[in-house]
């Protein structure tokens, strides 16, 4: 009541009417820097993701790392998402956008398998993601890599901003994908094996992370065959580091 109110302690006031970000104290010099879009800004996965393929399957990967505005809102986010059995996506841009994305094509995989009695394709997961991007493209901030193994063995799918569709032997994405194009062009062989292509896709996360701000954390890797998917966790400590010229 407005008695009450009148009553109440100056802080409590504010609790009472609802949370302020008044209440959080904030280093002077900090706030300086950070400025306060991070109390307002929607949860980004600005991001280091990419996959590829190799002899017999795919080999997915990601960074951890969560943003919102310049405060790093999740260090241990996972950006991988599963999306079916032996299918999954890598997520960036919004999360929210992102997740809601997945959620959709999830349950219509599920749907899709039921109706079928059999596991679906990589190629009708991926051209699922590709109805909801585009046709919502003006409202939407996802870019998503597809990956996974069917009867036609492994495929990797992307989709960038605007919900165009293509099918790629290895692809990247996400804010760090800008620094390791070079090396991913330069370094990238047809054949690889399983092994090769896990180190070949955790070396570029690396090199992405180390230079992209709005990468960083740990990786998260996810392998799918045939025969099954497994997930490999590669602290932040255990990163691959190159020397720098300087």
């Amino acid at each position: 009541t407005t008695s009450t109110a009148k009553r109440l302690h100056p802080t409590l006031k504010s609790i009472s009417s609802g949370p302020s970000f008044k209440m959080v104290h904030v280093d002077p010099a900090l706030a300086k820097i950070l400025g306060d879009d991070w109390q307002h800004a929607a949860h980004s996965m600005g991001t280091s993701i990419m996959a590829a393929e190799f002899d017999g399957g795919v080999v997915m990967g990601a960074d951890s790392r969560t943003t919102t505005g310049s405060y790093i809102a999740n260090r241990a986010s996972d950006k991988i998402t599963p999306v079916s059995e032996k299918i999954y996506c890598c997520r960036s841009g919004s999360a929210a956008d992102t997740q809601a994305i997945s959620d959709y094509v999830k349950y219509f995989m599920h749907l899709h398998s039921a109706e079928l009695d059999e596991e679906p394709s990589v190629e009708t997961a991926a051209h699922l993601f590709k109805q909801l991007c585009y046709n919502n493209k003006n409202n939407l901030s996802a870019g998503i890599i597809i990956g996974g193994a069917d009867k036609s063995g492994g495929s990797v799918y992307s989709i960038p901003l605007g919900g165009s569709l293509v099918k790629v032997p290895y692809t990247m994405g996400g804010s760090g994908s800008t620094y390791i194009y070079g090396y991913c062009d330069a370094t990238w062989k047809k054949g690889m094996t399983q092994d090769e292509c896990k180190q070949w896709v955790t070396n570029a996360l690396s090199l992405a992370m180390s230079r992209d701000g709005s990468s960083g954390g740990l990786i998260r890797l996810v392998t799918i065959t045939s025969s099954g998917v497994t997930r490999d966790f590669i602290p932040g400590n255990k990163l691959p580091t190159f020397d720098n010229p300087w």
